[in-house]
């Protein structure tokens, strides 16, 4: 039996990790958190990630979203390909479509 996917939309400020590292990610909304978590948190793969397909304006790729259990969100990694063909930078207000 296939399972449907679920389809997500929402708007988040892009942030960058305040470490070492350059990763920059958007947040999840609680409410949106809390309802994939629901449906699929026995699916949770290593450190909360789920396979996942974003979207943001004519740009799409595969990814994975990942629990951060110290802000209680999923967070989506914004690569740097991405930001650079889109013209994203840290603090820019982000729609995006996320599909799991």
């Amino acid at each position: 039996m296939t399972v449907p996917m679920l389809h997500y939309r929402f708007t988040s400020v892009l942030w960058k990790y305040p470490g070492p590292s350059a990763w920059h990610f958007v947040s999840l909304p609680e409410p949106l958190t809390r309802e994939i978590r629901e449906a699929l948190g026995s699916e949770e793969r290593g450190w909360g990630r789920l396979p996942a397909q974003a979207r943001i304006t004519d740009s799409a790729w595969q990814t994975a979203i990942w629990y951060d259990s110290k802000r209680g969100h999923y967070l989506l990694p914004l690569k740097a390909g991405i930001r650079k063909k889109l013209h994203l930078t840290e603090g820019d207000e982000v729609s995006v479509e996320v599909s799991l």
